[in-house]
């Protein structure tokens, strides 16, 4: 019960916006895919949606991604079985009200995270505050939001726990060619029982008007983890972007 609220407020919270006339609207898909047959056999998939939306007095963006791998593994009586060993899904969603320097903003933010390998059951934040457009320059840009919030989660073993966290977040962007895009994103969400953080570093080449390779670094921690998992999981990928709009 407690999942299909999060999901459904992530997925409605944003609509208050829709009397603002509509200006330029970006959306990125993204799509990797590595199939190994032979002495080794894997299946690993990422896709990811990404979605920009300027308003006349809001700044919205949107991100669902989801990622699989299944593996041959050996079992312990010694034959082969193929198994899942990772399925996660992530949603979130950021709407930023301009103030009277559009610059300045109020920013509110939804997200909830289904990882089946975690400690996790799944993880949800609620979180406002102030959000600001450093610069946006022809070359690059960075802004950040920073704000109080809450956190919902439950473990394993059904234990719930929610609790007052402190959101921060910054993205950078370098141009650093026509074709050749940077992009480094962090957020953290510090609380008392976990602090939550990712950060994704990633170098983009156009290949032509709509379509881009990607090579990104994400990393995903949590400090508050089961006995014998790891606090941190890292992700290397090489992906192909599609711009729809």
């Amino acid at each position: 019960m407690k999942k299909t609220l999060l999901l459904t407020t992530i997925l409605c919270a944003f609509g208050a916006q829709a009397e603002d006339e509509a200006k330029p609207f970006t959306m990125d898909g993204e799509f990797g895919l590595i199939v190994t047959t032979g002495n080794t056999e894997t299946t690993s998939m990422k896709a990811k949606l990404s979605a920009h939306q300027e308003l006349e007095s809001w700044s919205n963006d949107f991100v669902a991604e989801g990622l699989y791998k299944k593996d041959e593994v050996v079992l312990e009586t010694g034959e082969d079985d193929s198994q899942t060993t990772a399925q996660k899904y992530f949603l979130s969603g950021q709407a930023n009200y301009k103030l009277e320097n559009p610059d300045h903003r109020l920013f509110g933010f939804l997200s909830y995270e289904d990882d089946r390998f975690s400690s996790f059951e799944y993880q949800g934040t609620v979180a406002a505050g102030w959000s600001q457009k450093v610069w946006d320059t022809d070359t690059s840009k960075f802004e950040y939001s920073i704000g109080p919030g809450y956190s919902f989660a439950e473990s394993l073993d059904g234990e719930s726990i929610n609790g007052a966290i402190v959101r921060g977040a910054l993205d950078y962007q370098w141009k650093i060619s026509e074709t050749a895009t940077f992009k480094q994103t962090l957020s953290t969400e510090v609380g008392s029982d976990n602090t939550k953080s990712k950060a994704e570093t990633s170098v983009s080449a156009q290949l032509n008007g709509s379509l881009a390779m990607k090579f990104s670094v994400t990393l995903d921690h949590n400090t508050d983890v089961a006995e014998g998992l790891d606090n941190l999981d890292t992700q290397t990928a090489v992906t192909l972007v599609y711009t729809f709009f």
